[in-house]
């Protein structure tokens, strides 16, 4: 699916409608109509962005994996525009403290991975772990499945526009620290930027922003969005964050 196309799929049920701001047949709208200006680049990008240049860990051909999905949601906050984000909760045994964006994997309740499903399960994860309000959340795009080596998780990438934002927060402490939004104006100034570098050899981009390190999947994809919608600029890629086994 591309950000150009009006609908994703016709298979959805009248459940979602009202819910998830499907339209009067029953699909749910994936459309760019009515965006603001400043989110052109990024409708331009996910129209003709290819898997490979996401990322180099892509879904196995086998078809192996945990189908998932996330929800990149862009909003205008008092600083101009932001992207919602939250953070995993420090007593969590797998990547605790880590900032991430709302999702995770798809029910069977969700629907086809191949087709409906993604779009269902972001809205979904994010209403369950912010409180988001998925009636005010234009979907825009799909970008291409990418794949989480560690965890063995294939991930859609969903792309939103907080038309009417609803208030957010950590609805599950034991799960969620926190809840919270950042400018792109942050992310994009190089003093917020650096490479990350694991124990295990992993390298990647990384931000420091809002009191946080947002790295790995998450860092990868911004990352990424930043440089195809034309926002990057340039940064001092050798400046090194270290992180811990426990990361």
């Amino acid at each position: 699916m591309r950000a150009g196309e009006n609908t994703y799929d016709d298979t959805f049920n009248e459940a979602y409608d009202e819910t998830y701001g499907t339209s009067c047949d029953g699909e749910i709208a994936v459309t760019a109509d009515g965006l603001p200006a400043w989110l052109d680049p990024v409708v331009r990008a996910a129209d003709t962005v290819e898997p490979e240049q996401l990322s180099r860990f892509l879904p196995p051909e086998s078809g192996r994996g945990r189908q998932s999905a996330v929800l990149i949601l862009f909003g205008e906050g008092d600083r101009g525009p932001e992207v919602l984000l939250m953070e995993r909760a420090g007593s969590l045994r797998s990547h605790p403290g880590q900032p991430s964006f709302p999702g995770g994997a798809l029910d069977p309740e969700d629907g086809d991975p191949a087709t409906t499903g993604p779009l269902r399960a972001a809205l979904r994860e994010a209403e369950e772990e912010t409180g988001l309000d998925p009636a005010g959340v234009q979907v825009f795009g799909v970008l291409p499945k990418l794949y989480i080596p560690v965890s063995s998780f294939v991930v859609t990438p969903v792309l939103g526009w907080w038309r009417t934002p609803s208030p957010v927060g950590a609805v599950d402490p034991a799960e969620t620290a926190r809840v919270f939004t950042v400018p792109v104006a942050d992310l994009t100034d190089p003093a917020n930027r650096a490479t990350t570098v694991h124990p295990s050899g992993y390298r990647g981009p990384a931000f420091i922003v809002e009191g946080a390190l947002v790295w790995g999947f998450t860092a990868g994809v911004i990352d990424r969005i930043l440089h195809f919608a034309g926002w990057e600029r340039p940064w001092d890629r050798a400046k090194q964050v270290p992180l811990d086994w426990r990361s």
